[in-house]
């Protein structure tokens, strides 16, 4: 992705608008309508509206007639900040637990029901390529590492990622039955890892271990093979790298 890509005109001109008063707001603080319209340059009609879309949207407040920033773009912010943190922080440990493993491997966040991939080692000359794709998603209940991460919350909220899901029968191996997925979790919970066993992708097994949390944000890393490469011996090999990783990242993590 070429980040240096520079747009001459914004398509969207309303856009201007709401970030030219938010960034005016999140340098001086409290502001009255009248100063944020001379500021901004619009007429006070069409400040008040972009106010209250900000307002709206959580991002202003309003409070004797003037108006401030919330935190919620500090919570943005920070989100984004970790983000780039943490994939700066594990890439190494990645790449090293692919060349350990000899298959791909994988860092996800929790993004509501879903899991985001955001970084992705595949090994050279693999003659079977995983369909995951960095800024891709995939469900938590239907995957390793979103059971991993599910096995760090409490049991109100596995329930309400399973009903805010659309549980679907994706492959013949796919768990869809509630009862039978908190039996997943809890065997998560024991032996420390993840398992997907062909439930996301026929002819796909993946093992994964939840991250500590960061910015309020939770991770996952996960080994992906083809179910010919990941038999159940192989699988105990594998696990045993993966949370010997997992180790080594907490430990990364608080600069030890």
């Amino acid at each position: 992705m070429d980040y240096e890509l520079k747009i001459e005109k914004n398509p969207i001109q309303v856009a201007d608008r709401l970030f030219g008063i938010l960034e005016l707001l999140a340098e001086r603080g409290e502001m009255q309508l009248h100063d944020i319209a001379v500021e901004v340059g619009l007429n006070k009609t069409t400040a008040h509206r972009v106010l209250q879309s900000l307002m709206y949207l959580g991002y202003v407040r309003q409070e004797d007639g003037r108006y401030s920033p919330t935190l919620r773009i500090a919570a943005v912010a920070d989100k984004v900040v970790a983000r780039e943190n943490l994939v700066h922080i594990v890439h190494p440990y990645l790449q090293k637990l692919m060349e350990e493993s000899g298959e791909t491997v994988h860092l996800v966040r929790r993004d509501g029901t879903d899991a985001v991939y955001i970084d992705k080692i595949e090994i050279e000359g693999n003659t079977v390529h995983m369909g995951s794709q960095i800024g891709g998603r995939i469900a938590l209940y239907c995957s390793g590492v979103g059971k991993a991460i599910c096995a760090e919350l409490g049991q109100e909220e596995v329930r309400d990622i399973w009903e805010a899901s659309n549980i679907t029968r994706i492959t013949p191996y796919t768990i869809t039955d509630y009862d039978e997925f908190v039996f997943a979790i809890e065997d998560v919970r024991k032996r420390g890892y993840a398992l997907d066993n062909e439930e996301n992708e026929t002819g796909v097994r993946c093992i994964a271990a939840s991250l500590p949390p960061v910015g309020g944000g939770l991770y996952a890393l996960s080994i992906s093979a083809p179910v010919e490469r990941m038999d159940n011996d192989r699988i105990r090999v594998l696990s045993a790298y993966i949370l010997a990783m997992r180790k080594e990242i907490e430990q990364a993590m608080k600069g030890e």
